[in-house]
């Protein structure tokens, strides 16, 4: 199968990658994490963890890890306008995982730019310019207060 796009060629910057360290047990750090996320304009609509699921039904003994699934309702009503299929993306999930004890790595990529790069939403559109614009500010705006925590 060939991919319409070489991963090894795309950059953080090409998918939205943040990620950052914070130095905290992990139930904390989801705690500081979902607040921050409501802070900055993201709800939290969705969370659970993988881990625990995993663990419980496969007995994976996977280390702590969480997904807050973030939403800011008035960029997600803009972008389901320019493509009903982004939908099938959301929503933004910032994740939380337990590198080792006291230390847990927060992690993020823009579906925005990734339903670009995918196809799933219009290569050239003013609109979703705007879109990844806006979710990028909030992004960045959200890993400005992690990082200054960490």
């Amino acid at each position: 199968m060939n991919l319409p796009i070489d991963p090894e060629k795309l950059t953080e910057e090409d998918v939205g990658e943040k990620r950052a360290t914070l130095a905290m047990d992990h139930e904390e750090a989801v705690e500081f994490v979902r607040e921050t996320c409501e802070d900055v304009g993201f709800g939290v609509p969705v969370e659970f963890s993988p881990s625990e699921l995993l663990n419980e039904k496969v007995d994976a003994d996977r280390d702590p890890y969480y997904v807050l699934g973030a939403c800011n309702p008035a960029v997600a009503d803009r972008a389901l306008d320019v493509t009903k299929s982004i939908g099938g993306l959301f929503p933004c999930n910032v994740i939380v995982w337990e590198e080792e004890p006291g230390k847990q790595v927060v992690y993020h990529v823009s579906i925005m730019r990734i339903a670009r790069l995918t196809g799933l939403a219009p290569e050239e559109s003013e609109e979703w310019d705007a879109i990844l614009e806006d979710t990028g500010e909030l992004a960045d705006e959200l890993f400005e207060r992690i990082e200054a925590e960490a």
